[in-house]
């Protein structure tokens, strides 16, 4: 499908060819488990968790570079214990994984959003910040997007975390497994919440957290298909030009470098890179990684 789009809060808009994906979440996702904690109304999709269960759904196809995007509204209240996520994952020992986890809090306390990024089977790239809104009051978006190039999170369009292309210093890149989107929401109130000090408040349950507006501009990938021809399917070539590939999106423009400093500076808790207790070696990305 050909259209035009401006993405990744760039303000020129240019032609790609891609898939443009449909809002509707019966079209894109199905169920995980539990499908008695899953609540339609209307064009909003309700997952609760309680004492019994959570919940969590998965897309139906996998994708290779692009956008995937939400809009969800997180739990309110006292929602300490509760994880909701939102992610990308491939599969098997070797996985690439790209993570959103928000970490519910007391009432009146911060939400925190942990970033992770894995790259063949590997993670430990916690990041944690805590958001400048309240994000369980009203929707907001969160996007990830993945190029051949870097891996931008983003949060109402403001880029909070950005993974660079570093293969031309041996760092290997998540750039060969096509990957699916998924979404959950679990109780993990041993870690979650100041580091599992405060537990889960079943009297509170159930916890629901509120998704819309569906959207994966991506390049679909048929299965079973070999990685190396899904990385070429999802390239542009000479008679295939695919959005995310135009030279303008393989960094951060000026102003989301200005965003992205701004939302360090005020509202990280907590970078892997900075963390000399758990890495004495400063991991081989974290030396000149601008995320």
């Amino acid at each position: 499908m050909t259209k035009m789009s401006c993405l990744l809060g760039i303000s020129m808009c240019f032609l790609f060819v891609a898939l443009v994906a449909s809002s509707k979440f019966e079209e894109l996702f199905q169920p995980g488990w539990a499908m008695d904690h899953f609540v339609h109304e209307g064009d909003l999709l309700k997952l609760k968790l309680d004492n019994y269960s959570g919940a969590g759904f998965g897309s139906k196809s996998k994708y290779m570079f692009g956008k995937v995007t939400v809009q969800l509204k997180l739990v309110e209240g006292d929602s300490a214990g509760t994880v909701t996520a939102f992610y990308m994952s491939s599969e098997g020992p070797t996985h690439n994984e790209f993570d959103f986890e928000f970490l519910g809090n007391t009432t009146g306390e911060p939400y925190s959003v942990q970033t992770n990024v894995y790259v063949n089977g590997v993670g430990n790239r916690e990041q944690r910040l805590n958001l400048w809104f309240d994000p369980s009051k009203d929707f907001h978006t969160y996007s990830i997007f993945w190029n051949q190039r870097q891996v931008v999170f983003l949060v109402d369009e403001t880029p909070i975390r950005v993974h660079t292309n570093l293969e031309h210093k041996g760092i290997p890149f998540p750039k060969d497994q096509a990957m699916g989107v998924y979404s959950s929401i679990w109780n993990a109130d041993d870690w979650a919440t100041q580091g599992g000090r405060v537990k889960t408040d079943w009297s509170h349950a159930p916890f629901v957290a509120t998704y819309k507006d569906f959207e994966i501009n991506a390049c679909e990938c048929p299965t079973p298909v070999t990685s190396m021809d899904n990385a070429k399917k999802c390239s542009s070539s000479e008679d295939k030009k695919y959005w995310w590939d135009e030279p303008m999106l393989s960094e951060l423009t000026l102003h989301q470098s200005h965003q992205l400093i701004w939302v360090r500076a005020n509202h990280m808790v907590y970078d892997y890179c900075a963390d000399s207790a758990r890495f004495p070696v400063i991991p081989a990305e974290c030396v000149r990684h601008h995320h």
